[in-house]
């Protein structure tokens, strides 16, 4: 699979009033050059945080240790930026990457390059067993990924062909990265500016140096070829959270034999999450030269520009990265898909969901979970800024502070578009901020007027690099004109706003759910010796849903010292969502909680991927017990809640 990159770096994205990045207008267009008073910071010390722990990682754990490591670390990178440049295909797809702007979003496009014996003489080294997109944004901390099925069929774009339909991952066994890169362009209408490559010789190298990975396995995987037919990987996991090995976590993120590719994606973001929550933890530095090694020799990268990769820049923002809050991964999803991916019934889906896939990807919403939170629970999200005026009783004025002709007027024009009552300076007052220019656009406030900073800050929000810059001075106040906001243009805006994303909130609907209690009462009975922790029992289920026959529930060492018991519930759908019951408080997983709440007196935390409930905690003083969700979180919010709040403790043995 070779897909990951992580939390990360691209320096001053836009955000948008709700808080949400998004591409800025413009960035299509002819390069601006400007004044810029620090260093850009590119998407590449992104890489090292998700990219199998690889670049950043090699680097900042060169840090952590003695000064040859340090400076194997960097020499790494100067040894990965040189075979790159070397590499013809490389080469070529290379000319096709924008330049990353300062100030803007950066997007790198990741292969996963699948190098076998069966490769035909016409597949060119292999082929792309996975496509993924990722964004940096560092104004609001996030990574968006949006992941294309191999088997989805698109139109296929060959250097000096036609374009043809086919599968997305036969642009690269017909056309090499250039294709596969024109191919994803012509497809999402977004610019890239780094291409990052990565092939299966690494992969069971790079997860064992790490020490292995934390996975939550929704059901039993079992495959040993012995039954004749089509040879797939071997595989034998039960379900459970547990500790894998490269090997494992290869034969996991490829597996699909019995279900489809769209589940694979799954399994293929939950490895990547479960790879950043291990980046979190401490290994050995005895692996460090060798895990230098595996990076060097299976990883390349290039830049938009031909630009070099730059240690000293991609060590600092390796340090970045892992300050980054937890949570702040986004995964969109292509969505309507049809059909099997088979010869005579080709994966597709309509244009309108790659659309909708790609907006979201180019706006993750920081404040999905307490959205979807609230909306499950019928209450009001608990938002920042949400006791700003709205932008009809928000008065603001727009002063030129960049020295370039129209900018004032043009920020107040696409202003008034977004429903901002935009008023002139006073009588006689010309629309030109105090110098000297400023490189930010700058927003002021007059702390009498009620709401005034929260408006602010939306307003800055819509600008994204500009500053909050506090209270208006003395030398703006005159002004004003009565404005609650004074806006000051700087050289980073471009003539546009961010664009506002759709909200996309699930509607509230009643949960769907059953009181069944009895369905698991007697298996948590019979196991209770085995564990030194009481155990929940789920007094609400999933309506269609049943323990699974094969494993239902499981007790086993989730760790050394550390039992733990799994329940599998299979529903109607024949998807499969578990109860995960533990001591381990201190679980990787357990790390990146994006909402938290309480019901009645017991402490629930919440893990959303997007507006998806994905999993729920909750927590008490002897364990914690985790209500998870589909590999394609199926079950609905409400649903997903009712369940964890339907946990009730099983009474003790009758004596």
């Amino acid at each position: 699979m070779k897909t990951t990159l992580k939390r990360g770096v691209g320096r001053a994205a836009h955000a948008n009033g709700n808080g949400r990045s998004v591409l800025p207008p413009g960035v299509l267009t002819p390069v601006t050059h400007y004044r810029q008073p620090e260093r850009r910071r590119s998407v590449v010390g992104i890489l090292g945080r998700v990219l199998f722990f690889l670049l950043a990682a090699v680097v900042s754990l060169g840090a952590g240790v003695t000064g040859g490591y340090w400076l194997e670390g960097e020499q790494t990178v100067v040894d990965i930026d040189r075979t790159s440049r070397k590499d013809p295909q490389i080469k070529k797809a290379a000319d096709q990457l924008k330049i990353p702007l300062p100030g803007r979003p950066a997007i790198a496009m990741v292969v996963g390059q699948d190098f076998r014996k069966w490769a035909k003489d016409e597949e060119k080294g292999g082929r792309a067993d996975t496509v993924m997109l990722m964004r940096a944004d560092p104004v609001i901390g996030t990574l968006a990924t949006v992941s294309f099925p191999r088997d989805l069929t698109v139109d296929i774009h060959c250097p000096g062909r036609s374009s043809f339909p086919g599968p997305i991952n036969s642009a690269y066994a017909l056309c090499g990265l250039e294709g596969t890169l024109e191919t994803v362009k012509q497809l999402t209408g977004l610019p890239i500016h780094y291409l990052v490559t990565i092939d299966y010789r690494g992969f069971i190298q790079t997860v064992d140096k790490m020490g292995g990975v934390w996975l939550d396995v929704d059901r039993r995987y079992f495959n040993d070829n012995s039954q004749g037919g089509p040879t797939y990987p071997p595989i034998d996991l039960q379900p459970g959270y547990q500790g894998v090995t490269g090997r494992q976590a290869l034969s996991y993120v490829r597996y699909r034999h019995t279900d489809s590719d769209l589940y694979r994606i799954e399994r293929q973001r939950l490895f990547m999450r479960a790879l950043s929550e291990r980046l979190s933890s401490a290994f050995k530095p005895s692996a460090f030269p060798k895990l230098t090694k595996i990076v060097r020799e299976n990883v390349k990268i290039a830049k938009g520009g031909q630009q070099a990769l730059e240690p000293g820049e991609f060590r600092a923002w390796a340090f970045f990265a892992l300050k980054l809050p937890p949570g702040r991964i986004y995964q969109s999803k292509v969505e309507g898909l049809y059909g099997s991916g088979t010869e005579g019934d080709p994966l597709r889906t309509d244009s309108t969901n790659i659309q909708s896939a790609i907006e979201e990807f180019q706006s993750p919403d920081v404040q999905a979970g307490e959205k979807a939170t609230a909306a499950a629970l019928g209450q009001r999200p608990r938002l920042p800024g949400a006791k700003a005026p709205p932008p009809g009783r928000t008065a603001v004025v727009v002063l030129n502070g960049n020295g370039v002709t129209g900018s004032a007027a043009n920020a107040s024009y696409v202003l008034g578009r977004r429903g901002y009552k935009t008023l002139p300076p006073p009588e006689g007052v010309l629309a030109n901020a105090p110098k000297p220019w400023k490189f930010k656009t700058q927003v002021y406030f007059d702390p009498r007027q009620r709401g005034s900073k929260a408006a602010a800050r939306q307003v800055a929000n819509l600008f994204g690099s500009a500053d909050l810059a506090g209270s208006m001075t003395p030398k703006l106040a005159p002004f004003a004109n009565t404005a609650m906001l004074i806006v000051v243009v700087g050289q980073t805006f471009h003539g546009n706003l961010a664009p506002a994303p759709a909200d996309r909130t699930p509607k509230r609907r009643p949960p769907n759910t059953t009181r069944n209690p009895s369905a698991s009462l007697s298996q948590l009975r019979a196991v209770r010796r085995r564990v030194d922790f009481p155990l929940m029992v789920p007094s609400l289920i999933e309506r269609s849903s049943s323990l699974h026959f094969e494993n239902p529930v499981r007790v086993y060492a989730m760790k050394k010292g550390q039992r733990a018991v799994r329940m599998t519930f299979r529903t109607g759908a024949q998807e499969y969502w578990g109860i995960q019951q533990t001591a381990w408080d201190d679980a990787p997983v357990l790390e990146s909680k994006n909402v938290s709440r309480r019901f009645g007196n017991r402490d629930f935390d919440l893990y959303y991927d997007g507006s998806r409930l994905h999993m729920v905690v909750l927590r008490t003083e002897e364990a914690s017990y985790w209500v998870v969700n589909t590999l394609r979180d199926t079950l609905s919010n409400e649903t997903m809640l009712a369940i964890a709040r339907g946990l009730r403790p099983l009474e003790a043995k009758k004596r």
